[in-house]
């Protein structure tokens, strides 16, 4: 009975604490709006000390942290408890319920934390002055791998190139960003292989779930040549949503046909193909145009250093005085971005190689992952807005390692001292500015060698057994 007393009045202390200004990150992520999500859903939790608001803070910090495990997430909890005199004698520095209380965390919970948190980030920038001020997105693949478990495996199967026992499972994740801000908006995620399993059925997958947010009317999309088909760009129209591709290799361009617009730039025409594609039902694909009138233009790409020296570029923006061939240049070009967004969430926040054990609770990591990074560029997007500078000229890492350096004494300070703790983080964060590099080009190798460690060949139980049987043998 004293132990849930004691429990009871640590929690109350650390919910206190997280309802004040300086919660979450920097007092993004108030427990105002995590009730709110929780009632929204209707979800019920235990009445212990790991509250939903608790388990989403320290599993914030835990995502966050470049060590990333559980053990040093509880550790954290501890030093903070420890620190404030909140109840550290008390608290038992387990693993074990915090663990329970992340399987209890709902995934459709933090998976709309995320979302929002993109969203609002998103609807605050405004757009930049590209495509005529246009909102700007950007829609592009990536795959992350999980521990060799029995459950894994059986959700998100390894590729066929590695041999049974040696590989790992892989998860495939599509996600449409926003150019401006590089907030996440909305993310399909889905098996590496098997059917309908590719980034084109994963993008469809969002067309549904996210036309009402992540895609809506009057917006662009960038996309690199995979996501060229008749399907996606005429369902795309449909909804009021312009795109710009890459044309695909396959398809040969002729710019001696069509209308011409000026040089290596014409008006194409596309008609429907007689059969729809077995994932089309027959009522859509009678809906669908039978005809697309596209615009294609061919780049010359004349800097130094770069491996493309040609590039075709495939657009519904079909005006040439409102989107000239160079423009539509730039804004291709910008679509790099997208690369180097979804390195800083695989790279800078290690979610490259989750953790988690169960597909379940792998899901729940990746948008843990997602909510903290769109609250970071929300903290970038501050920063960036007090220095008068562009949010993308600002270091992701260096936001990161500023916020963990931070967010401990953000967490301990006065209401009165959190304020002045919040403008010092901000002014650091501004300073963290990525390098103005333009037209670099280096090669696409490393210098430093990796450990001559041998690989594994044959799976781990029979490769210890080997090697029992090899010291039994001696002995």
């Amino acid at each position: 009975m004293a132990r849930h007393r004691t429990q009871g009045r640590v929690r109350r202390q650390i919910q206190d604490v997280l309802m004040g200004n300086a919660g979450g990150i920097a007092g993004l992520l108030s427990a105002q709006q995590v009730q709110r999500a929780i009632q929204d859903q209707g979800l019920q939790f235990r009445n212990c000390l790991f509250t939903p608001l608790i388990t989403l803070w320290t599993f914030l910090a835990q995502v966050l942290s470049p060590d990333g495990s559980c053990r040093q997430a509880v550790a954290n909890l501890l030093a903070f408890l420890a620190a404030s005199d909140r109840g550290g004698q008390e608290f038992q520095p387990d693993t074990g319920p915090y663990c329970k209380a992340r399987q209890r965390l709902g995934e459709t919970l933090v998976a709309q934390l995320a979302k929002d948190a993109g969203e609002q980030l998103h609807h605050r920038q405004a757009p930049g002055k590209l495509l005529g001020g246009r909102p700007v997105k950007v829609v592009d693949g990536t795959t992350a791998s999980m521990p060799d478990t029995p459950a894994n495996q059986h959700d998100y199967p390894q590729p066929a190139s590695q041999k049974p026992g040696l590989g790992f499972p892989m998860v495939r994740l599509v996600a449409i960003l926003s150019l401006n801000c590089a907030a996440v908006l909305a993310v399909a995620l889905g098996p590496y292989a098997g059917k309908q399993s590719g980034e084109l059925a994963l993008f469809r997958s969002l067309w549904d779930a996210a036309a009402a947010t992540a895609l809506q009317a009057g917006d662009v999309l960038l996309g690199d040549r995979y996501y060229v088909s008749y399907w996606t760009i005429a369902s795309l129209l449909r909804r009021g949503v312009d795109c710009l591709f890459r044309q695909h290799q396959r398809r040969k361009s002729d710019f001696r046909t069509g209308r011409r617009l000026g040089k290596h730039d014409h008006l194409i025409v596309l008609r429907r193909p007689s059969a729809p594609p077995d994932w089309m039902d027959a009522r859509t694909f009678e809906q669908m145009p039978e005809t697309l009138t596209l615009r294609e233009v061919r780049i010359v790409v004349a800097q130094r250093g770069f491996r493309v020296r040609t590039l075709v570029l495939l657009t519904t923006l079909l005006d040439v005085q409102l989107y000239s061939k160079q423009e539509l240049a730039e804004a291709f070009r910008c679509r790099w971005h997208v690369e180097l967004d979804l390195r800083s969430i695989k790279q800078t926040m290690n979610m490259s190689v989750l953790r988690c054990k169960t597909p379940a609770m792998v899901r729940k990591e990746i948008w843990m992952h997602l909510l903290a990074y769109n609250l970071v560029r929300t903290v970038m997007a501050q920063a960036a807005e007090r220095a008068g500078i562009e949010p993308r000229q600002v270091s992701f890492a260096g936001a990161v390692q500023t916020i963990n350096a931070l967010s401990p004494l953000l967490m301990m300070a006065a209401a009165d001292d959190a304020q002045a703790l919040i403008d010092v983080l901000l002014k650091a964060i501004a300073r963290h500015r990525v390098g103005d590099r333009p037209d670099r080009y280096e090669p696409r190798a490393v210098k430093r060698r990796a450990k001559p460690i041998a690989l594994l060949t044959e799976p781990r139980a029979l490769a210890r057994k080997r090697l029992e049987q090899r010291a039994t043998t001696k002995g």
